[in-house]
């Protein structure tokens, strides 16, 4: 096993601890990867109650996952200082009596919530020059953990572990009658359908060309499939684009018409999944549909799909991962000589 060691000022963490709060990420993916963390504190202490501070958006996907006793909303925006909001917060939850809190975005501000609501033990990465709001400060050696997922895990074992922490996959899901109410609503099966994900609100340089999202799609189809596009408002241009390529009644565009707890159900009840680096993906993963992640200007060694049924497509170019939003070079080779065809033969190797 390789070994590493994360330096620590101040307290260790909690011998017993009963109830903490941790600051949340601001992105699906991430906030999906959080789970990880979620379930390897409920392993280690079982009767632990786990609060997540984050923002609404992610109160369909928290309530997913059991792990977490309740979701409590930040009323500001991602970027928004707003110290006053904060600073009355931080003050309302001194009645909760947390005794931990772990603060995984690495901003000063995150650190902040949690310093005025007194909870005795703050454990985070020392980010901004967060001395003194956090306690129980790491220092993060990220040649050694090199997954995000590992660096979320890492804050909820001691400051000195000896090798690098196991990371359970994340594991989310409705209820049966709940994924039959969105299958329903939309007028779907489950297991006829395979998802298609095309967005990517990081940039163009994770996006696999609609062309191709269109040529995968009319293969899918000539195999008896329906196809659904799934993503956000901000995704509907791009699966327009899919479908003026595409003219099939198989074809479903879903961008901006679900919610997020439907697109969890959807996921959820799909035969398999495909789908750009993006929260829609570590999604996916985690609900146990099979996926097939496209990788461009990212890393899939950084955030991969945290499931066995998972397979990546990345054509691992001289100029890739350059975790650009737009080609620095102006030809995103590392998306366009990815082929259909390819992606076709992954998916059936996957299913």
């Amino acid at each position: 096993m390789t070994s590493f060691s994360i330096l620590s000022l101040g307290c260790a963490v909690p011998t017993e601890p009963q109830k903490c709060l941790i600051v949340g990420p601001a992105w699906v993916g991430d906030m999906v990867m959080a789970q990880s963390l979620f379930i390897a504190l409920r392993q280690q202490y079982p009767a632990l109650l786990i609060d997540v501070l984050a923002p609404r958006w992610s109160e369909p996907l928290l309530a997913a996952m059991p792990e977490v006793n309740q979701s409590i909303v930040m009323p500001l925006g991602h970027g928004e200082l707003g110290l006053v909001k904060r600073y009355r917060l931080g003050r309302s939850l001194r009645a909760e009596n947390y005794d931990w809190s772990i603060v995984l975005p690495n901003s000063l501000k995150s650190a902040l919530l949690p310093y005025w609501a007194g909870i005795p033990q703050r454990t985070g990465y020392k980010g901004e020059m967060r001395y003194g709001l956090l306690n129980d400060l790491r220092y993060l050696d990220k040649s050694v953990l090199t997954m995000t997922v590992q660096r979320f895990v890492a804050l909820g074992h001691s400051p000195h572990p000896q090798q690098v922490p196991a990371c359970p996959q994340p594991a989310l899901g409705l209820a049966a009658d709940a994924c039959q109410q969105v299958l329903e609503k939309f007028t779907l099966r489950p297991q006829a359908f395979v998802a298609l994900c095309p967005g990517a609100e990081y940039g163009p340089a994770k996006r696999w060309p609609e062309r191709h999202f269109a040529a995968l799609a009319a293969q899918l189809i000539g195999d008896g499939q329906q196809v659904l596009l799934l993503g956000s408002a901000k995704d509907q241009a791009v699966a327009a684009d899919i479908c003026r390529l595409l003219d099939s009644t198989d074809l479903i565009d879903l961008t901006g018409k679900t919610s997020l707890h439907e697109v969890i159900g959807l996921l959820q009840s799909a035969s398999a999944a495909v789908s750009n680096d993006s929260g829609l993906m570590h999604i996916a993963a985690a609900v146990g549909t099979p996926v097939v992640a496209l990788y461009g200007s990212s890393d899939p060694g950084f955030t991969p799909p945290l499931a066995d049924h998972s397979v990546v497509v990345s054509l691992g170019l001289d100029c890739s991962p350059c975790f650009k939003r737009e080609c620095p070079l102006g030809t995103l080779a590392c998306l366009e000589g990815m082929s259909p065809e390819q992606v076709y033969s992954a998916l059936q190797r996957l299913l």
